[in-house]
């Protein structure tokens, strides 16, 4: 008789397609264009980096991370981006 294990490993938080389909991050909307237009990365609040390739429809997933920290902002944000 043979005994076997099967271990799962955590895998690092990378910026594949896979992972944008899980969640959308909060961006600068400034930036949002120009990555779209110009296939430029830009980083999300929680600090990921990746191309803007879709837009997020109502009731979509959001990171909870760029949520935390978008609320923790104070209004207004300081700027018009």
């Amino acid at each position: 008789m043979t005994v076997t294990s099967t271990q799962t490993l955590e895998s690092p938080k990378t910026a594949d397609a896979d992972s944008a389909d899980r969640v959308f991050h909060y961006v600068r909307k400034s930036k949002i264009a120009e990555s779209a237009v110009m296939g430029n990365m830009v980083q999300a609040l929680c600090g990921e980096i990746f191309p803007v390739t879709r837009s997020p429809k109502p009731g979509s997933p959001v990171c909870a991370r760029c949520k935390e920290i978008y609320e923790s902002l104070p209004p207004g944000g300081g700027s018009s981006d």
